[in-house]
């Protein structure tokens, strides 16, 4: 029998976590100036929703799956759908699609999509312990961004759950923005130029 020689090739991708994480920081900066009462109206969210909260997600999503990551394939690919999910609703609302579908629309529906994602939160919120301190606050946020939507669209303390679920989204996108800067930042320089916080180290030493 005659020796074989095989030969292993690597390709080496870029950390897309960093294009998540912005796209993420910009898709939540715009949508929670409207929550707050800094602008008015959902149109020109659209836009940021769709590609910067959507497709740039989704890629980083595509790219850690590459890496054998599965919680940042998850977590991007969740959060990059939920962004086209939410963004079709609006449409939905504005009436894009016809009166037909406007008249059947029934706004608890969203909100049991809300209390979907915020389950879906939470568990990855544990997992986020293991990754870094600067994520897991983020993915608090979102939890706390979940709660706020899911009782705000029953109505349920209105005022109050509106406001926490926009300061929670502001929170994200300023949490977000300096995540996706530590990444690159600290890659591009081969060094800790911005702190991301270790893991919490519970489950995994």
């Amino acid at each position: 029998m005659g020796s074989q020689n095989h030969t292993e090739v690597k390709i080496t991708t870029a950390d897309p976590s960093a294009l998540g994480l912005f796209g993420l920081a910009m898709v939540t900066l715009v949508a929670s100036s409207q929550k707050l009462g800094l602008t008015d109206g959902l149109s020109l969210i659209l836009p940021w929703a769709f590609f910067l909260g959507g497709i740039a997600q989704l890629i980083a999503a595509m790219l850690d799956a590459k890496h054998n990551n599965i919680f940042g394939t998850t977590a991007f690919g969740a959060f990059g759908l939920f962004w086209f999910g939410v963004g079709t609703t609006w449409l939905i609302q504005m009436g894009v699609f016809g009166e037909t579908l406007l008249a059947y629309a029934d706004s608890r529906q969203l909100g049991v999509a809300f209390i979907g994602y915020l389950i879906f939160s939470l568990f990855m919120t544990v997992g986020a312990l293991e990754t870094n301190k600067v994520l897991f606050y983020i993915f608090v946020c979102i939890d706390f961004l979940f709660i706020g939507l899911s009782l705000s669209t029953f109505g349920i303390m209105y005022e109050f759950t509106s406001m926490l679920a926009a300061i929670s989204e502001l929170a994200i996108a300023l949490l977000s923005f300096y995540g996706a800067a530590a990444i690159v930042l600290n890659t591009h320089f081969g060094k800790v130029v911005l702190p991301n916080g270790k893991p919490f180290g519970i489950f995994k030493k």
